[in-house]
């Protein structure tokens, strides 16, 4: 069944920065990518020619070519002009998977547009960074209607290591919210408690390796410590994208009324080092702040 599907369903790909180039080579490799979409045209020519696919002038081109429809965009309103603008030339029966990270809220927006041409929607942000989109392992929390992720399924398993269905639409961007959160508070321990380290002049890459099999250790003090330490900050994750996705949790937080202190503590921290032209760094930048 799996084999016949495979050949039956075209997917095209819209956003192509650091994680969609990653996601894209992995859904050509399975066999599926038709086309792909990119703001700036160069990047998607590029990429295009490399994976033998065909690259689309406008999203609407690539929404009326392809039977499931991939976003991954940066912000709230990239994810609400890309569905608009694939809303007048969709098929019926396409599905729509947007893997951007946003508000439940557009998750729902995006899910009525697409409802109108009845095309459906799926709100499958990811975690894994970087490195889980190049290898096709990263974590997918999927919103929407179970039979329309089954429908999906072979195409998002080229790039994921695991798919769980969290509810109705909005789902998986409320759980994704659960994971930035999560990171922000990693973070911060892992780099308050690695500057402690430091400061009493311990060996750093055995403290890492000692703590990282231990309760304490953690992907993020297993991969970005050894980096942070030497002062290296090139990006798995972009400060100021985590930023943006705090404010996001910030505003959904409010809204239920849970906690916000250790959000806005980071807020307030990555605008600090955003001010002194940090943004681009990957967010285990925050050790800038506490070793200083």
């Amino acid at each position: 069944m799996k084999q016949s599907r495979k050949h039956n369903m075209k997917a095209g790909m819209i956003g192509l920065g650091a994680m969609g180039i990653g996601m894209a080579s992995n859904i050509a490799k399975a066999g599926y990518l038709t086309g792909v979409y990119n703001r700036t045209a160069a990047k998607a020519q590029n990429l295009a020619e490399e994976l033998n696919v065909k690259v689309f002038d406008q999203p609407e081109e690539l929404a009326a070519n392809v039977d499931i429809v991939l976003i991954c965009v940066s912000a709230d309103q990239d994810v609400l002009d890309m569905v608009e603008a694939i809303a007048l030339t969709i098929k019926p029966g396409t599905v729509v998977v947007d893997m951007s990270t946003v508000s439940s809220d557009t998750a729902n927006k995006a899910a009525a547009m697409l409802a109108e041409k009845q095309a459906a929607f799926l709100d499958a942000p990811v975690s894994g960074g970087v490195e889980g989109a190049k290898n096709g392992t990263l974590a997918m929390m999927v919103g929407g209607n179970s039979a329309v992720l089954e429908q999906a399924r072979p195409v998002l398993e080229a790039m994921t290591g695991r798919i769980m269905h969290m509810g109705p639409a909005g789902s998986g961007q409320a759980t994704k919210a659960v994971n930035q959160i999560m990171a922000a508070g990693i973070n911060q321990a892992v780099t308050e408690a690695l500057a402690f380290a430091q400061a009493q002049n311990l060996p750093m890459d055995k403290v890492i390796e000692v703590i990282s099999g231990g309760a304490a250790g953690n992907w993020f003090l297993q991969h970005r410590g050894p980096t942070m330490t030497r002062g290296v900050f090139a990006p798995g994750f972009k400060l100021a994208l985590h930023h943006k996705d705090l404010k996001i949790c910030q505003s959904m937080a409010k809204q239920s009324g849970a906690s916000t202190t250790l959000i806005e503590m980071t807020i307030a921290d990555y605008q600090r080092l955003m001010a002194e032209g940090y943004g681009d760094e990957d967010i285990s930048a925050l050790y800038r702040l506490k070793s200083d």
